[in-house]
């Protein structure tokens, strides 16, 4: 683990583990009516046919009126706790997010195109990431496409993802108390270089006056102003 200037400690992780068949306490039932309560009805689930160490479900709602956006969210990231630290029992288990705008095109079909695809392949990476690692994912964590990051597609330079509670839906989406679990939903905001870099110099609270100024939202933009002005050198 490196220590960069901020209280926000790299990690850098070895191999993941072998293949493992999915186990784990399901909580679909529960999950799929915390949706439908805080978001709206789901129109499909994209289920996984192989499994690797947890069974990754991904829930869609279509856009409405009221929601003019498409919302993806995960299912069996919390079949397993995750390893957190000491202390830290309310957060072992988590689920994630992401909102399309409503342009976005949504469909089997449609995901065999990667320009498509990669919000729903970086929720199952990330959903799948702290049980293959052996760690954990919460609040302000970034994650980067590669070392160093690269864009997630070639048609943006977004390339870090960062999670946080969600602002679009109440903040009683953000927890689930089941019988036997605290389930915490993060929503997946994607970050240009700048942005991470800013965050790991002086820690995930230094984003928000930058996020605030160009109106981030959950919405995906993958063209969205960048928070932080890129440094520019010499005279002019």
């Amino acid at each position: 683990m490196e220590e960069p200037e901020s209280e926000s400690p790299i990690y850098r992780h070895g191999e993941p583990k072998g293949f493992e068949p999915a186990s784990g306490e399901s909580s679909i039932e529960e999950i799929s009516e915390h949706i439908e309560k805080h978001i709206g009805e789901i129109h499909m689930v994209f289920h996984e046919l192989i499994s690797d160490k947890v069974h990754i479900d991904i829930h869609w709602v279509k856009p409405t009126k009221e929601r003019p956006f498409h919302t993806l969210v995960t299912s069996g990231m919390s079949d397993r706790p995750m390893n957190t630290p000491e202390g830290m029992d309310d957060y072992c288990f988590a689920e994630l997010s992401i909102c399309l705008p409503e342009w976005w095109q949504v469909s089997q079909e449609d995901f065999e195109d990667e320009k498509n695809y990669w919000p729903v392949r970086w929720l199952k990476i990330l959903a799948r990431f702290p049980h293959e690692y052996d760690t954990w994912l919460g609040y302000g964590h970034t994650i980067p496409n590669g070392d160093p990051a690269q864009p997630f597609t070639e048609n943006t330079r977004l390339n870090t993802m960062l999670l946080l509670p969600t602002v679009v839906f109440s903040e009683e989406f953000h927890q689930l108390h089941t019988a036997n679990k605290v389930i915490n939903f993060y929503t997946l905001i994607p970050l240009y270089t700048e942005e991470v870099n800013l965050k790991m110099k002086k820690g995930v609270e230094a984003l928000y006056d930058g996020f605030d100024k160009i109106r981030l939202s959950d919405i995906l933009d993958i063209h969205r102003e960048n928070s932080v002005k890129p440094k520019r050198f010499g005279w002019f």
